[in-house]
């Protein structure tokens, strides 16, 4: 195993990608929607109930971390680091990967419907909620302008701490959360690697 920087470029880990075990830690309806190859799928919220097994594959073979834009990867790496575990994110995420011609791969058995990435969901919450409350705060009671000054707020809250509570939210309603069999599946596959 070699000493992994913090960071791979797309065309770095293309070229390393057989050397790598690749953690996905979007939602399993974003991971579903298309990822690197081989990559296991272990949601954000689920890293440190599997870092045992992580720990593990990381004790055999440099880890990757990746997620849609580099955010959520950046934010799995300090929390493996904290607990002695190395990783590198992929730098622009999966967007990236797709943007320089290289291929994603989608489960043989996943849904055919199309899953909205995290990114997506949050700008069409943000966006609705905005607009609803203009339209309330026009219709019905000025008042109700605090209701797009809240998100405003709160985007701009997101962007300073590159973190998302909207996010958080939204990675907990059904068509979001892993079912216990993938994460089952993901850290059996993690101990094989």
């Amino acid at each position: 195993m070699t000493s992994i920087p913090a960071t791979l470029a797309t065309d770095q880990a293309r070229t390393r990608l057989d050397e790598l075990v690749v953690i996905d830690v979007r939602t399993p309806a974003e991971y579903a929607s298309g990822h690197l190859p081989g990559a296991v799928n272990i949601p954000l919220d689920h890293v440190r109930g599997a870092l045992d097994d992580i720990r593990h594959a990381a004790e055999r073979r440099d880890l990757l971390v990746v997620c849609a834009s580099g955010a959520r990867s950046e934010s799995a790496c300090k929390l493996l680091a904290e607990q002695g575990v190395t990783a590198a994110t992929l730098v622009g995420g999966t967007g990236a990967w797709a943007a320089a011609g290289h291929d994603l791969h989608t489960p043989a058995a996943c849904d055919t419907r199309a899953g909205w990435s995290m990114e997506r969901q949050v700008r069409f919450t943000a966006g609705s909620v905005v607009l609803l409350g203009l339209l309330l705060g026009v219709l019905v009671h000025p008042a109700l302008l605090l209701i797009p000054a809240a998100i405003a707020g709160g985007l701009v809250f997101s962007a300073l701490t590159n973190t998302c509570g909207m996010a958080v939210v939204l990675g907990k309603l059904p068509h979001n959360r892993p079912r216990p069999a993938d994460l089952d599946a993901a850290r059996t596959a993690l101990r094989g690697r």
